[in-house]
């Protein structure tokens, strides 16, 4: 049997193929290349490069490779471009969603993991966050993905399909061995632009408001390692091979830090006092989410890499080595 996964050759996605494999497991990877990379996906895995939402495409891959689980990836994720177009977040992150799960369901296929968000909370009320808190997306980004997890209750009430929905905090850090990371070249996700900013490869970095109702007055984000978050995965795929029940489950560390202390944190570890420039708020932009884990850890789950300087080192040497990745290409 065979693992399909939506999006393996960008960042995540990557680091989850290089598990799959690391496993024993086959896997297929189907990704457009808009912002993956052919190069991220390993020796050892298929790559389809085309449209998810291409039912007869995926109905061909499905038929073919006999897909045991769909693990899915593939995802607008940018908040500030889903307040910007969100006809086009509803279109990619919802409608193809759709078509992929009607695929799915047509071809039998058992299991379905998906890629959901912290932003399906909108401003939490309260700190850690639970999943049967109140979901109340604040942008189309979180929007886009909690319809997504509506279609799947719904679907699996339905049709015999079991499926694991995980709710990501701040994905960050690179493999520990060096064969993945962070490489979209516009990428907004803040270890990823402090990096770069220690390189030179910015010229510093802007920090959207000081002013939020938090200790230090920028927001605060939980932030976990990708190892650790395709780990997350694994284990999902592990309970539904087993008859578990589908669920929602958070994937963070229970912690949070500020924009201000991981821009500390990168100069630290960097060795490099680069500008940092305060600037307004970002639309869609909450002011503090942190996960509550228990349910992931119920599923076997325990972090490895919960330490933020070792993220940010192996961000910094990840970014270090990527000009002479995309020069090999």
């Amino acid at each position: 049997m065979t693992i399909l996964v939506t999006g393996g050759a960008g960042y995540i996605g990557s680091h989850m193929v290089n598990l799959l494999l690391d496993r024993g497991e086959k896997a297929v990877v189907l990704d457009n290349l808009t912002t993956g990379f052919r190069w991220a996906v390993p020796r050892g895995a298929s790559l389809l490069v085309g449209d998810f939402g291409d039912r007869d495409f995926v109905a061909g891959i499905l038929t073919r490779h006999d897909i045991e689980a769909v693990i899915h990836f593939a995802a607008k994720i940018v908040v500030p471009d889903s307040v910007a177009d969100p006809l086009g977040y509803y279109e990619n992150n919802t409608a193809k969603a759709r078509a992929l799960l009607q695929t799915v369901v047509e071809h039998k296929v058992k299991h379905f993991i998906f890629s959901s968000t912290a932003a399906v909370y909108g401003e939490p009320k309260t700190t850690p966050v639970r999943e049967t808190d109140e979901t109340s997306p604040i942008n189309p980004y979180g929007r886009s993905k909690l319809m997504v997890e509506w279609m799947l209750q719904d679907t699996a009430y339905a049709h015999p399909l079991t499926y694991v929905a995980l709710r990501y905090f701040n994905v960050a850090g690179a493999d520990p061995q060096g064969r993945a990371g962070q490489s979209t070249p516009n990428a907004t996700h803040l270890i990823k632009v402090a990096v770069q900013a220690a390189l030179g490869m910015r010229k510093g970095m802007d920090v959207f408001g000081v002013d939020y109702p938090t200790p230090d007055g920028s927001c605060v984000r939980d932030y976990i390692h990708v190892t650790d978050l395709a780990r997350a995965h694994m284990d999902a795929l592990a309970h539904l091979r087993a008859g578990g029940a589908s669920q929602i489950c958070n994937v963070g560390y229970c912690k949070g830090y500020s924009v201000l202390e991981v821009i500390d944190t990168v100069k630290r570890v960097s060795g490099v006092d680069f500008e940092v420039r305060i600037v307004g708020r970002r639309p869609g932009d909450p002011a503090r989410i942190v996960a509550s884990n228990d349910r992931v850890r119920a599923l076997g789950w325990k972090p490895e890499h919960d330490d933020l300087e070792t993220i940010v080192r192996q961000a910094l040497a990840w970014e270090k080595g990527l000009p002479a990745k995309m020069a090999a290409v």
